[in-house]
Parts: C-alpha cells; structure tokens; sequence
C-alpha cells in the first residue's frame, strides 16, 4: 500500500463517519499521510483527526476513536493506533513492503511518472564548451546558470507529476538568458555536468549556491553518493545473474549484521521501504511548490538508507551460500532502490552510472 492509497482509505473512512452521522464535518478533498516523526510509530502517520476536530466540536481524540474502528480490518492495514492528542499511527499488512516493491519493479522508469507517454521534455541546452575562467564560489539566487539549470529540471518534474509546465525548459529572465551560457559552460568545464547541476539543483530557492573548488569523486560529496548507489544497485544485479538468479519481491529475512549507530536493523528496512514508497508524493511536492531541491534531497535520503540497509541485508550470497527466497527478495528491493535514483537523477538532467 502506498502513501496515496492509505490516504484514501483514510478519506474513505472519514466520508462513511459523515454518510453515517458519526461525523458532522465537511469532508476534506484529501488526506496527508506522512512517515512517522520517528521510529517505532507504525509505517505512516495522520493528523487528520486534529484537523477535524474543531469542525465537528469534538475532542481530537473522539474523532481519531472514530475513524480507528472503521479503519480497522481495512485491506492493507495490520494496525491503526491513536497517539498523543489524536494522531494516527498506520501499520501495514504482512506482505505490503512486497507489494511496494513488485509495483515499483513493474513500472520501472514509470514510477512516479504520472506523465509517462506524453512525449520527451526539451533537455539541457547546449552550452557548447567550456569558456571563461572559472565559476564563482557563490551563485545568487538569480544567476543566468542556476535559473536555467531550475528551469529545465521543473519542465521535467512538472511533467512527470502530472501538471502542465508553466513554461518551457530554459524559459528564465532575458539578462540571465543572456549570461548564461558562458556562466553554465564555465561551470560544467570546471565540474563536469553532472556535478554543475547537481550543486545549481541542491540549494534552496533562497540558498546561494556553494560551488566547490575541485570535483571530488568520494562519498563525502552527496551527488557522487547518490550515482554510487544506482550504480551499486546494478552491480547487485550483474553478480546476481552470475549466480544464476534473478530478484523476486518477498520477505528480506533477518539482517545478516547491523552497526549499533544505525539502529535497530528494522528501522533502516522501514525507512528504506517508506523512501520509495513516498518518492511519487515528493515529485508532486516539488511540482508544486517549484523546488527540485526536494528531489535532490529525497534521493540523497534514499542513497543513505540504501546503503544502510546494504549493510544490513546482505542482498548476495556470501561464500559457498547458495542463493535463497531471502536473497531473491533483497535484490528486487535493491533493483527497486536503484530504479526510484534513477528515475530522480533522469529528472535533475543528472546521469544515473550503470558503473562508478
């Protein structure tokens, strides 16, 4: 189940408390589900019930009994419990981080693509090669480079979220128009593409841009950690296939080993399985809100987890261990993890390495 199908199972319940007089509240048009704030409190979280309480002039945890009972027993719902002054905790079914995985592997470059099949969105421009000295160590806000790099990235996201974009790629002020070029060109020549965009994509709309003085190729530097993950993921695969299996979504088993600084084990498969199944949500959001740095820090949470839970869950056989159901299902979970990097990098106009 992912967040937006729990989201209307949520809206279900509320509009059948109304039907029934249970409730007497307008019903919302939606319902936010979001991780827990932290581990330990189900897979997801909603304040619904303190949202609905005013309007139905009673206490946010009346509201929140309410809509437990009728949540109760749902497809896909093992648990539902009320904390504090009324949130709901969520606790998925047996067999729902399977289900996240089988349809994240089923869409494949889909997912999250609420445009798939509308046809390919202009791409970076050509900003020929590298001229100039050098860029600076700060880019404002309005750089010619950083609105042209914001712009292209948007028309893709806006796209892949289902919306109409609100301009064409590249479509910025005419003197950043202007100074582009020769900013971007001497951007890239010093970074490398990737890199330029990455760091023009990562800030804020209200952050300057730090552009680091050489190009480090570590996994101290976000972009680099994010492309090794993907590219890991694929490496998982190839070693697969030359054991002679293929991955299968299914139970990942028990962690092989853990640091104590992670946590429990459970917690880095949670967060794992809840990054993936909210990146379609973060694509919308960034849309939105005309922000890619969402996407850029989704996929670095991502990347962070994946290799956590790598760590954890030894996804290929170690030794004269022969492949089993577990290690079928740790693959398809990497394959899922490096094809949500993937389909983010593809939206920052970023490469996604098969090797690195």
């Amino acid at each position: 189940m992912t967040p937006a199908e729990l989201s209307r199972t949520v809206l279900r319940s509320v509009r059948g408390a109304v039907e029934e007089q249970e409730l007497s509240v307008p019903v919302p048009a939606r319902i936010v589900v979001q991780p827990p704030p932290r581990p330990g409190c189900g897979d997801y979280a909603s304040n619904v019930a303190l949202q609905l309480a005013k309007p139905a002039g009673r206490p946010a945890r009346e509201v929140a009994e309410i809509l437990q009972k009728r949540l109760a027993g749902s497809a896909g719902i093992a648990r539902v419990e009320i904390a504090g002054p009324g949130f709901l905790n969520f606790t998925l079914g047996e067999g729902a981080q399977a289900a996240l995985v089988r349809d994240v592997l089923a869409q494949r470059e889909r997912y999250g693509d609420r445009g798939a099949g509308d046809g390919p969105v202009a791409g970076v421009c050509d900003t020929g090669p590298a001229v100039g000295s050098g860029a600076r160590e700060d880019l404002a806000a309005g750089s010619g480079a950083r609105e042209v790099v914001v712009a292209e990235a948007l028309a893709r996201i806006e796209v892949a979220a289902g919306r109409r974009p609100q301009g064409p790629a590249g479509r910025v002020d005419g003197d950043a128009r202007t100074a582009a070029p020769e900013e971007l060109a001497a951007l890239i020549g010093r970074l490398g593409s990737d890199e330029a965009r990455w760091v023009l994509l990562r800030p804020a709309a209200h952050d300057p841009v730090r552009v680091p003085e050489r190009l480090v190729q570590r996994e101290s530097n976000p972009r680099f950690r994010v492309q090794y993950a993907h590219a890991r993921t694929r490496a998982l695969v190839r070693g697969a296939r030359e054991l002679g299996f293929t991955g299968e979504p299914g139970d990942v088993g028990a962690p092989a080993a853990v640091s104590a600084a992670d946590g429990p084990a459970d917690h880095c498969l949670q967060s794992l399985h809840t990054l993936l199944a909210t990146y379609p949500s973060v694509i919308e959001t960034a849309a939105r809100l005309r922000a890619p740095d969402r996407v850029v820090r989704h996929l670095e949470a991502t990347a962070d987890a994946f290799f956590r839970w790598h760590d954890a869950f030894a996804p290929l056989p170690v030794g004269d261990e022969k492949p089993l159901a577990v290690h079928r299902a740790r693959l398809a979970l990497a394959e899922a993890g490096g094809t949500v990097l993937a389909n983010g990098l593809r939206l920052l106009g970023i490469s996604a390495p098969e090797h690195l």
